[in-house]
């Protein structure tokens, strides 16, 4: 029965792996593994030798004498603790997108385009990777090159330069999300799951993300193509936002975000928690700015219709990407599975085992440096979501332990080496329609380059921590 559940398992990756391919949206096989593998469980629970108790992170002893009923308890009761830790990060990331919606709704990014002034292409290069790395930071690796790509096709006329551009914003963007616990799903997942703490991440990270965004801007910057000025077509009509207020919502919205991580350490409470505070003192704003009247009933179905029209928050909590939310429950759901037979455990111990005498051992642990970094290269070609979410059952190591850190690098900027590695890559790949084999050719030496010396850079700076 496990090896029907590896194997669906097996299939329904492959089937996330060639998204583009199949032209079936990867949250479908997500949803669909993560329920038969569930199934299978509940039907064969007799037949399973063992069982991994996710709170002590080790197996459960006797689960083979236990009775059919105890079992059935035992899944239901292993279904639901997992279920409450991925609605954390489902939960967060609603709020993150609504808040990213609210800005956008109000024109607030359109601020940043103020930042460029200047037609030099090498400092406009800095520019858009500097502002990647800080805002990937703040509002997560994909929005931040939704925002930039979006600014940059405003700006930049030349397509050909634009691909340039957005090639390096791609980098920065993972780069930046690396180091902040708000800035890729992946970090998020291990700070959630109590594996790194806010200051820690700052510490071990900041450096290493910073050489791996610097080094390939810097390389980029004497590259031919970045040499001279651009001809920037400036219009008086594009400079204005559309709403008064768009500076102050988006330095409310980007402040609010950033208070989440304050407030846990503050109060001790679930990082989902500040975020809905954040969201709901970004929403009354919102509301008050767009002179829209409270519907705190819906009596009135005619006024509550009217208040949906015009409400800010309605409006953008329409528009944020449920496909992506759906996605993260079913592979985060479907690893749970893996690790709830102790598959994912089993195989740390065996990878452990064999793998250090390949390369140089983290301090105090028993996994080799080149394990983590073959994670962050199999990220660049699979989804780098479900890649942490088995670490997560594989690796007991405590909170904060260097590699816990070592995974959110290479985990958030592996991705950066194929444009099908990243959220950012396959956004920009959209928007500015980005051919697979030119970013194979032009950008992904850099990202390596970038990686690897951000990856050294790491290895030498946690003998400092």
């Amino acid at each position: 029965m496990e090896t029907v559940i590896i194997l669906v398992f097996a299939f329904g990756y492959l089937a996330i792996t060639l998204e583009h391919n199949l032209k079936i949206d990867k949250l479908i096989p997500a949803l669909v593994m993560m329920a038969i593998s569930w199934a299978l469980i509940s039907l064969g629970i007799d037949a399973f030798p063992e069982w991994f108790d996710s709170a002590n992170h080790s197996m459960l002893e006797g689960f083979s004498s236990f009775s059919h009923e105890e079992k059935s308890h035992l899944m239901e009761e292993t279904l639901l603790h997992h279920l409450g830790k991925t609605a954390e990060i489902l939960v967060f990331l609603l709020g993150a997108m609504t808040i990213v919606e609210i800005i956008d709704y109000f024109d607030g990014f359109s601020t940043i385009k103020s930042f460029v002034k200047t037609k030099s292409k090498r400092r406009i290069l800095w520019i858009f990777s500097i502002l990647a790395f800080i805002l990937s930071a703040i509002i997560d690796n994909l929005t931040a090159t939704i925002v930039l790509i979006s600014i940059l096709q405003k700006i930049v006329k030349d397509r050909h330069m634009r691909l340039w551009y957005a090639g390096l914003i791609i980098i920065a963007a993972n780069a930046g999300g690396a180091w902040s616990p708000i800035g890729d799903v992946t970090t998020t997942m291990l700070w959630i799951g109590k594996k790194v703490s806010t200051d820690h991440l700052f510490v071990y990270l900041f450096i290493p993300s910073v050489v791996c965004m610097a080094i390939p801007a810097f390389i980029a910057s004497f590259l031919p193509v970045f040499k001279g000025e651009l001809d920037i077509e400036e219009s008086e009509e594009e400079d204005q936002p559309k709403s008064k207020f768009s500076s102050t919502m988006l330095y409310l919205g980007l402040g609010a975000i950033v208070f989440v991580p304050v407030f846990k350490v503050i109060t001790h409470l679930p990082p989902y928690v500040g975020m809905m505070l954040s969201l709901g003192v970004v929403a009354i704003f919102a509301e008050l700015y767009s002179n829209a009247k409270f519907s705190l009933s819906n009596v009135d179905h005619e006024e509550s219709d009217a208040h949906s029209q015009h409400s800010p928050v309605h409006h953008s909590l329409s528009k944020i990407e449920l496909p992506s939310i759906l996605f993260f429950l079913g592979i985060l759901m479907a690893v749970a599975a893996l690790e709830s037979l102790g598959i994912l455990f089993n195989f740390a111990t065996a990878l452990q085992d064999k793998m250090p005498m390949l390369g140089t051992e983290l301090h105090h642990t028993g996994v080799s440096d080149l394990v983590i970094l073959l994670l962050g290269v199999a990220s660049a070609v699979i989804d780098n979501v479900p890649l942490v979410a088995a670490s997560l059952g594989m690796f007991s190591e405590p909170m904060d332990n260097e590699l816990w850190h070592f995974i959110a690098y290479s985990a958030g900027t592996g991705g950066s080496m194929l444009i099908i590695g990243s959220a950012a890559g396959v956004v920009a790949m959209g928007m500015e329609k980005i051919d697979f084999f030119w970013y194979l050719r032009k950008i992904s030496w850099l990202a390596l380059i970038g990686f690897i010396a951000g990856a050294i850079t790491f290895m030498f700076t946690r003998t400092i921590f």
